[in-house]
């Protein structure tokens, strides 16, 4: 059974249509990653995911529950770690965890060890009695990924995880991620705009006007949009350009797009008969796969106010 199992999914307001039948599945365990310019379509489809909007047509599950007619059942098997903090700053931690546990419906017997467990896996344990308000934003953001965990969802969405976070706390969020799929087997949905973070997923998803225009495997998609590019420099330009009729000559050097540029460079070097005197590599990179599917950069990840609109319904 997928985590995730989408089928010709819609979603029109009024006139507009946000997405226009999508299909995709998402594995058990996998690291799922969902890119999308502003107006993509990808916020909504998340939020019909998470139970936050309906569906015009098609079909959608998460964690084999019908997100239309299964509502409860999808929630009581899913985390959410927003965007925007939704903790309480003036609760502990602790406090934070175990408001979350009531809310969720989890056995009393069940909450302090299971407290602790997640805790200890964000590295936040020893400041359990700690108000949340004396918390950096990357300690707010692993206490908020704990509290996601704390009644063992099956599929876990996060929204953004490190936005706003400097480079080595984003470093830090990432272990975690990868330690909690290993310790606790769920599956991860994300989005994120940091391509760096984009390839550290099993598999991403390009959404643009409300159609799916790539699935596939970080290495799979740059393959799709081009060849390698060596650049080189050589002691005679002139000749080298003689005896390399495909290559073009631009202010870096003399460049050649090739199929395995690591293959090609020792073939160069022994068969040019110039000498060369600096050579560079350059692979295609997922900002260039979104550029080529969508014919634009991706911008700063938008906010997707229905999330903590949920959050918000269900401490009502």
């Amino acid at each position: 059974m997928s985590a995730v199992e989408v089928r010709g999914l819609k979603k029109s307001y009024g006139e507009i249509e946000a997405v226009k039948g999508v299909d995709f599945d998402v594995q058990p365990g996998e690291t799922f990653g969902f890119l999308g310019p502003n107006g993509a379509g990808k916020s909504t489809t998340i939020k019909i995911l998470c139970t936050l909007a309906k569906a015009s047509g098609g079909s959608a599950s998460v964690a084999g529950f019908d997100v239309t007619s299964q509502r409860d059942q999808v929630r009581r098997h899913i985390g959410l770690v927003f965007q925007d903090t939704t903790l309480d700053n003036y609760l502990t931690a602790e406090l934070n965890l175990r408001f979350h546990a009531e809310l969720y419906g989890m056995p009393r017997e069940s909450v302090a060890p299971r407290l602790e467990q997640v805790l200890k896996m964000v590295g936040l344990w020893d400041r359990k009695d700690s108000k949340v308000i004396t918390f950096s934003g990357g300690m707010k953001r692993r206490l908020e990924i704990a509290r996601g965990l704390m009644h063992s969802p099956r599929v876990l969405f996060l929204d953004e995880p490190t936005v706003g976070l400097d480079p080595q706390t984003r470093a830090s969020i990432w272990q975690y991620i990868h330690e909690l799929r290993q310790q606790e087997e769920i599956t991860i949905f994300l989005t994120t705009h940091y391509m760096d973070e984009a390839e550290q997923c099993d598999r991403i998803a390009i959404m643009d006007h409300g159609l799916l225009v790539a699935l596939d495997t970080p290495a799979a998609l740059k393959a799709s949009v081009g060849t390698d590019r060596v650049t080189i420099r050589t002691s005679d330009d002139e000749e080298a350009l003689k005896r390399l009729p495909d290559a073009i000559q631009t202010g870096d050097g003399i460049v050649l797009n090739v199929e395995d540029g690591e293959g090609y460079v020792p073939k160069l070097f022994a068969e040019l008969g110039v000498p060369i005197t600096n050579v560079s590599i350059s692979k295609p990179s997922l900002d260039d796969v979104f550029l080529s599917y969508t014919g634009r950069t991706i911008r700063d990840s938008e906010v997707n106010p229905g999330m903590p609109a949920f959050f918000a319904a269900m401490r009502r």
